[in-house]
């Protein structure tokens, strides 16, 4: 069983409510899930404004009044939870469990008091401050120089982060940002989505001092299927190599500080981008034979699958 703790279907959710479906959870995403034995899902909250012509924040109202209005409709499979131990009981009714990820604080301009429209409203327990843009609070990896760091905001906001015991999410920061959350963190930073720097050369990516420095926090970084994230080498973008990448994360931070972040994008759209033998979520137990291929035991497959997750959260 599997807690994929990046997903982007609430944005798939938004776009075909937005055209007059209903039920989408159910109708589009609930079989896939299923069939790849996943048990939860970090349902993140994401926009790309440059793409659908509107604002960070009308396009993030939009997609949490949405998910707000489906979610009821998926309520015999799935559950949104907001502990460990909602997650745990609701696997034990036999639903799926859902936490809600903020992809991206754009949406909140300079007003840092949103945070707890995330948090509080709609359950937010995993944010990151920027996703590949520049803003007020942080430089994403698109959106400046690397040496970039955070704005003065952009540590209050992560104060209020913690505090609020939000984790926070450095995939997609810039190095300069990633390492300004590291010299003031006093709570797990975790990188729900990023592979290793070492093994592809992408700035989404991270280095083996960068995955030290998060296991110091006590955090986690979670695989990624993107097929950029895995290999330049067009050979080895397949769940065999990713299944690498989760062994090199173990050598360097211990395998209780991997775990799952897949980013599947097959119904964003992008087919030519989809990765050979794990091309959606129904494929997953596939890949955890990968896993057990490249020497990881059943127990440590479970810790990567779901348990090293849960037991941060």
């Amino acid at each position: 069983m599997v807690f994929d703790v990046h997903a982007d279907i609430f944005w798939d959710v938004a776009r075909r409510r937005n055209e007059g479906e209903e039920n989408v959870l159910t109708r589009c995403h609930k079989d896939r899930l299923q069939k790849g034995q996943v048990e939860g899902v970090g349902f993140s909250i994401w926009s790309n404004p440059e793409k659908e012509g509107d604002t960070y924040a009308g396009l993030t109202e939009n997609m949490i009044m949405q998910a707000k209005a489906d979610i009821p409709q998926a309520a015999d499979w799935l559950a949104i939870v907001r502990t460990a131990e909602e997650a745990r009981k609701a696997k034990a009714e036999g639903k799926i469990y859902g936490f809600v990820t903020v992809e991206g604080m754009a949406a909140i301009g300079k007003d840092l008091s949103k945070i707890d429209t995330y948090y509080a409203d709609f359950g937010a327990r995993m944010a990151m401050l920027t996703w590949n843009e520049k803003n007020d609070l942080a430089c994403g990896c698109r959106g400046g120089e690397q040496t970039e760091g955070l704005t003065d905001l952009g540590k209050e906001a992560i104060r209020i982060m913690e505090d609020r015991k939000i984790l926070v999410d450095v995939s997609h920061l810039n190095d300069g940002g990633f390492w300004d959350i590291i010299k003031m963190a006093n709570k797990p930073v975790i990188a729900t989505h990023s592979n290793c720097r070492s093994m592809c050369n992408h700035v989404r990516n991270l280095t083996d001092d960068m995955m030290r420095a998060i296991k110091e926090t006590g955090g986690v970084v979670g695989l990624n299927c993107y097929h950029n994230f895995i290999s330049a080498d067009p050979a080895k973008q397949n769940g065999a190599y990713l299944a690498q990448h989760a062994a090199h994360m173990a050598e360097v931070m211990g395998v209780e500080h991997v775990v799952c972040g897949f980013d599947f994008c097959e119904f964003l759209g992008r087919d030519p981008h989809l990765l050979e033998g794990l091309e959606d979520a129904s494929h997953l137990p596939a890949f955890v034979d990968e896993l057990r291929k490249v020497g990881f035991s059943e127990a440590e497959v479970k810790m990567i699958g779901h348990e090293n997750m849960l037991r941060l959260l």
